[in-house]
């Protein structure tokens, strides 16, 4: 099933053409790289697939409702520093309910989420006091409280360790393969997803490229 199809998109970003006549399809269970150089429209792409940006001119139609996506943006992780636990940040990832009381399925998704994610321990601590690595974990486990179908994550890696970085991968790759979560991945770090062998969309304002990643070292 086709989850989502972009058609000759044009997105001006502060004025400027930020997304330039861009078509792709993305189908359920894929695991799709966006990659390009800063500036290249990657951010801008991903904001205008979850409605935060308008298009000038094209379309963006998916097949599923907003409330079967997770969009995890880019984020200074060492602005996270404020009074609330680990456990709370990801509860609030149900809120979209627009309900007062957590229900008994929200409870069980919330354990089996924080074991996948091996952050039993962190639940109770506050996130300002948590490491890069542990802050982004407890983010994506918001993320997937949710039970989205389709994840979207703008640089989740942005800014952390190598050992960390690899780890973060294994969790999604897990996740796009056992849970069948399409996934949707901004990143500048393809070697570390190699193993994984996501679709890559190389993106400079145009499409540039649009297959394997074996095509894309080639191109």
């Amino acid at each position: 099933m086709t989850i989502l199809e972009v058609k000759n998109l044009k997105v001006l970003y502060s004025n400027h053409v930020a997304i330039d006549n861009i078509s792709f399809k993305i189908e359920d269970g894929e695991y799709v790289c966006l990659v390009g150089e800063n500036g290249s429209g990657k951010s801008t792409l991903i904001k205008t697939i979850v409605g935060l940006l308008k298009p000038e001119e094209g379309s963006v139609n998916l097949n599923i409702s907003l409330d079967e996506i997770s969009y995890l943006s880019q984020t200074n992780l060492k602005e996270l520093n404020f009074p609330a636990t680990a456990k709370e940040i990801i509860m609030s990832g149900v809120q979209k309910h627009k309900k007062l009381f957590y229900t008994k399925k929200d409870k069980e998704d919330y354990l089996e989420i924080i074991k996948k994610l091996k952050i039993e321990d962190l639940q109770n601590r506050r996130i300002g006091d948590l490491s890069g690595g542990q802050k982004q974990r407890v983010l994506i486990a918001r993320s997937l409280i949710r039970k989205p179908k389709l994840l979207i994550l703008d640089e989740p890696v942005s800014g952390l360790d190598v050992n960390i970085t690899k780890e973060l991968y294994n969790i999604l790759n897990t996740l796009n393969k056992e849970n069948k979560i399409t996934i949707i991945m901004a990143t500048h770090d393809i070697d570390e997803v190699e193993d994984i062998k996501p679709r890559i969309i190389n993106l400079a304002t145009s499409l540039k490229y649009d297959g394997n990643l074996e095509g894309w070292k080639g191109f």
